[in-house]
C-alpha cells in the first residue's frame, strides 16, 4: 500500500513539473479567501474538467508549477522562431493564475513579455492518437513551442484555442514553452484588465492548460440551439471533414426522448417532444451524445454535452415592449459581476471559488447575472446553466480604437466578439450579447449591434449599455438606436426622470444601479476605499436596497422597465459597494432580507 502511494505521489510531481517554489501561506497574502490556502496546497490547480458542455474521457490537466521568466526585456514571443533558454536554476509560477497574482508566487506587474515552460510525459494508452494541446485562455498573444519547435500562435486573451502537437511530441520526456506578449497599450480587447481599467492589470496564462487525445477526425467544436417553437435542438458538429456521420441521442435522465443523424459542419435537429423548458425558477437540462463515425459507420469520436430548452424574445405586453423568456414576462433583477479576487485577480482560486459568486446571487433572490467586461472560463457558465442564473454577457471593450493603426485594432475585436459568441453559443444560461460598455472604446457601435444580431438571432442584444455615460477622453457614441434595448445608468436616487423607458422597438433596462457602499475594516484592499454613496453600517444598506427594490417594482409595473443590475456582486479592489467584502469572508447585507425583496417584486410583476 505504501510503495502505491509512493508511485502516485511520483506520478503527480511528474505530470504537474513540480520542483519547488519560495514557501507561500495565506497570512503573506494581502487579503487571504477562504480558498487561497487548499489553492496552495493543491498540486494541480483547478483540476475541474475545463469543457463541461463537451466532455471526453481521456484527458491530462497541465497546471500546476512551472518555471517562468517575464519582463519587458526579455525576449519578445512575436517575433521569436525558436525557443529561448531559461536559466538554469528558473523562478517559478503557479499556472493558470497570472504572474501579477499572489497566488502564482511570482506578484509581478507590467511583464511584457512572459515566457512559461514545463516538462510532459505523454501516458502509454494515447499511442497512436493525435494530441491536442488546449488553453483555456492566454492575455494576449500566445506563442507555442514544443521541444524546441514552434506549433504555433493566437491572438485573442479570453477565449480558448487548441493546437494539435502530434507532429511535435515524442515517446517519453517532452518540453512545452509558452510565450506570452501583453503590452498593456489598450488597443486590445481587455475592458477593465487594461491601461484604463480600475483593477489591476493581469497577462499571461490565466485558464486551464490540458492535453486531449483524438483520433484523426474529430469533433472541435459544437453548436446548440434550442428551438422552443418547434420543440426542437438544432445541433452542428464542426469536423475538417463536412461528409461524416453524426448521431446524437438526448436524453431526460435515463430515458431517450430524441435521436437523430446529421453530417458533419451542417446544421440537423433533434425533436423534442413536450420540451421541458429552463428558466430560473426549474434551469432543467437534458443529456447529450453525440457520435462522429467513419465512413464503415465506426464511431471514431464520442463526446457528452448538455443542453437548455428556452426561448429568450422582446414582445409587447399591454402597452410596453418587455423582455419575454419562454413566451412570459419575468423582472430580471441581477447582480453586476466583476470577476475579480484579491489572491488570484482574474482567475478564481477554486472552482469552489468560482461557484461561490453564482450561487451567492441564487440564494439572495437575483435571476439574472450581468457578466461585466470579462469573458470567464467555461465553468463558470456551466454553473450557471444547472443553477439557472440568466446571464448578460458583456464583451471586453477596447480602449484606443481611434490611432492610425485603427483599421487592424477594430478588425481584431470584432474578431474576438465573433470567438467570443462562438465559444459560449451553446450557453442556455446566456440570454443577451453587450458589445459595449458606457461608450468606452465605442467605435461602429450600430453596425456591430447589427451584426451581432444576424450573427445569433436567438439572443438579444443591448449595443451599449448605459450610453448616456462617457469615458471623458474621448466623445461618446452614445444610443446607436437600434439593438433591443433603451438601456440606462443611474447611481443616484430612483427618480421616473433618470429611468429608460421602452420604445417602438426595444425594452428598456436599466443596466446598473445602486452602487451603495459600506466600510468593513480588516477586509479592504489597500488604497484609497470608494462607492456612488457610503452606507452607516449592514441594516442601513439593507434598508437601502429593499427601499430602491420597492421604487423599482412601481417603475416596472407603471412605466415599462424589464429589467435591472445592481451594482456589484462583491468588492473590487477600492470599490465597497459589494453585496459581500472582496475577500468573500464578510456578507454586508442581510440577505434574507435581499432575497424576501427580490422574489416579492418578481413575484409582484409577472405579466404574461
Amino acid at each position: 500500500m505504501i510503495k502505491v502511494k509512493s508511485s502516485l505521489l511520483l506520478i503527480c510531481l511528474l505530470l504537474t513539473g513540480f520542483s519547488g517554489i519560495k514557501s507561500q501561506n495565506t497570512s503573506s497574502f494581502t487579503l487571504p479567501t477562504p480558498w487561497t490556502e487548499r489553492a496552495l496546497q493543491a498540486e494541480t490547480p483547478l483540476q475541474e474538467y475545463p469543457r463541461p458542455q463537451m466532455v471526453r474521457s481521456k484527458w491530462l490537466n497541465l497546471n500546476g508549477m512551472w518555471d517562468y521568466m517575464g519582463g519587458k526585456d526579455f525576449t519578445n514571443p512575436l517575433t521569436v522562431t525558436v525557443s529561448p533558454v531559461f536559466p538554469a536554476t528558473p523562478e517559478k509560477i503557479r499556472v493558470p493564475f497570472p504572474p501579477e497574482a499572489e497566488l502564482s508566487g511570482v506578484k509581478r506587474k507590467g511583464e511584457t513579455n512572459l515566457w512559461y515552460r514545463r516538462n510532459f510525459t505523454i501516458p502509454k494508452e494515447w499511442n497512436g492518437k493525435n494530441i491536442l494541446l488546449h488553453f483555456g485562455a492566454v492575455d494576449h498573444i500566445a506563442t507555442v513551442f514544443i521541444n524546441g519547435k514552434k506549433v504555433g500562435s493566437h491572438t485573442g486573451g479570453y477565449d480558448a484555442f487548441t493546437l494539435d502537437i502530434s507532429d511535435f511530441i515524442k515517446a517519453g520526456n517532452n518540453i512545452l514553452v509558452v510565450g506570452a506578449y501583453d503590452p498593456n497599450d489598450g488597443k486590445t480587447a481587455c475592458g477593465k484588465n487594461g491601461p484604463r481599467g480600475d483593477y489591476t492589470f493581469t497577462s499571461g496564462i490565466w485558464q486551464t492548460v490540458w492535453l486531449e487525445p483524438v483520433e484523426k477526425q474529430y469533433i472541435s467544436q459544437i453548436k446548440l440551439i434550442p428551438d422552443l417553437k418547434n420543440s426542437r435542438l438544432e445541433v452542428v458538429a464542426y469536423a475538417d471533414k463536412s461528409d461524416l456521420s453524426v448521431s446524437a441521442i438526448a436524453k431526460d435522465g435515463f430515458t431517450e426522448v430524441g435521436k437523430t443523424q446529421g453530417t458533419t459542419n451542417k446544421a440537423f435537429y433533434i425533436p423534442i417532444k413536450n420540451p421541458k423548458t429552463w428558466s430560473p425558477d426549474n434551469p432543467f437540462l437534458y443529456d447529450l451524445k453525440l457520435q462522429l463515425k467513419d465512413r464503415q459507420g465506426k464511431v471514431i469520436d464520442e463526446i457528452d454535452s448538455y443542453f437548455g430548452m428556452r426561448s429568450i424574445t422582446i414582445e409587447k405586453v399591454g402597452e410596453f415592449n418587455r423582455i419575454l423568456l419562454n413566451g412570459e414576462f419575468v423582472f430580471q433583477i441581477g447582480l453586476l459581476d466583476q470577476g475579480y479576487w484579491p489572491d488570484g485577480i482574474f482567475t478564481a482560486p477554486t472552482d469552489s471559488a468560482l461557484l461561490y459568486d453564482i450561487e451567492l446571487a441564487k440564494r439572495s433572490g437575483f435571476n439574472m447575472i450581468r457578466k461585466h467586461i470579462k469573458i470567464e472560463p467555461q465553468r463558470w457558465y456551466y454553473h450557471c446553466d444547472r443553477l439557472g442564473l440568466l446571464v448578460w454577457q458583456d464583451m471586453p471593450n477596447l480602449w484606443e480604437p481611434d490611432d492610425v493603426d485603427s483599421v487592424a485594432v477594430r478588425k481584431q475585436f470584432r474578431q474576438e466578439l465573433k470567438a467570443m459568441i462562438d465559444q459560449h453559443i451553446s450557453s442556455p444560461s446566456i440570454i443577451q450579447w453587450v458589445p459595449f460598455n458606457e461608450n468606452w472604446g465605442a467605435f461602429e457601435v450600430a453596425d456591430i449591434t447589427d451584426w451581432v444580431k444576424k450573427y445569433d438571432p436567438t439572443r438579444l442584444v443591448n449595443g451599449n449599455s448605459g450610453y448616456n455615460n462617457a469615458p471623458g477622453y474621448r466623445p461618446a457614441y452614445g444610443d446607436p438606436g437600434n439593438g433591443d434595448f433603451v438601456d440606462l445608468h443611474h447611481y443616484g436616487k430612483i427618480q421616473l426622470k433618470a429611468m429608460p423607458r421602452p420604445d417602438e422597438k426595444r425594452a428598456a433596462s436599466l443596466g446598473e444601479f445602486g452602487g451603495k457602499g459600506l466600510f468593513v475594516r480588516d477586509h479592504l484592499w489597500p488604497v484609497r476605499n470608494d462607492a456612488y454613496e457610503m452606507m452607516l453600517n449592514k441594516e442601513n444598506l439593507t434598508d437601502t436596497y429593499i427601499l430602491m427594490l420597492n421604487e423599482l417594482e412601481q417603475i416596472v409595473k407603471y412605466y415599462g422597465l424589464s429589467a435591472a443590475v445592481y451594482t456589484q456582486t462583491t468588492d473590487v479592489e477600492h470599490e465597497i459597494n459589494g453585496l459581500v467584502t472582496y475577500d468573500r469572508w464578510v456578507e454586508k447585507m442581510d440577505l434574507n432580507k435581499v432575497k424576501q425583496i427580490n422574489e416579492a417584486v418578481i413575484k409582484n410583476t409577472k405579466e404574461k
